[in-house]
């Protein structure tokens, strides 16, 4: 496998990082819909700590015919941008080849949004990744999980599990959202970008730009 290491010369090759909170209290929370994304992305495959101690789990393999990196960082969520920065020199991965997958209260439960270049939009895991690079030049998948109701906290709203009658939704969104990445991989930001806005519309979801 093409995968850079260390001094070697970069291989173009993708690394996606689903962040998330570590550990069982956190499985099934919307925070967490980022990193489930990933492991399904990962198909089954095993993931195992990272190298040189870096706070992340990884598999390494191939996503659409190009090799991959697939992670998750074994810190919770607001310390994300060490083992995404430690990933990125570790892997000399380009920062065009680098995917973000994490929640968004500010998108309706189900919408996805795929781009690159802007503010965290007071994502804390994803500000602590922009410090951390000097960029927020970087790839992100966005999954909806909805407003928090009435004058619930949002950050307490994240930390709740989906309920289950939510559940067979999330696992479509979650495979819808899968699938955008594979097609990154394959065709680039802009195709991903069509594809997540008619992975919306098939999910059920209003598409308002």
């Amino acid at each position: 496998m093409r995968v850079g290491r260390g001094g070697a010369e970069p291989a173009d090759h993708l690394l996606v990082v689903g962040l998330r909170n570590p550990g069982a209290d956190y499985e099934g929370t919307r925070h967490n819909v980022g990193g489930e994304t990933v492991r399904s992305i990962a198909a089954g495959s095993s993931f195992k700590r990272a190298p040189k101690r870096i706070l992340a789990e990884v598999v390494e393999t191939d996503l659409e015919a190009r090799p991959a990196v697939l992670a998750l960082p074994t810190t919770f969520m607001n310390e994300s941008g060490g083992p995404v920065s430690a990933l990125v020199d570790y892997y000399r991965v380009d920062m065009s080849r680098l995917v973000l997958v994490h929640d968004d209260i500010d998108l309706p439960f189900g919408k996805l949004r795929f781009h690159s270049g802007r503010g965290a939009g007071g994502h804390n895991g994803v500000a602590s990744v922009m410090r951390s690079l000097g960029s927020r030049d970087v790839w992100r998948l966005k999954i909806g999980v909805g407003r928090p109701p009435g004058r619930m906290d949002p950050a307490d709203f994240v930390l709740h599990r989906f309920t289950p009658a939510e559940r067979s939704d999330v696992d479509l969104m979650v495979g819808e959202a899968a699938d955008t990445v594979r097609r990154f991989a394959a065709a680039g930001g802009e195709e991903a970008k069509r594809y997540a806005g008619e992975a919306t519309r098939r999910l059920g979801i209003v598409d308002e730009g």
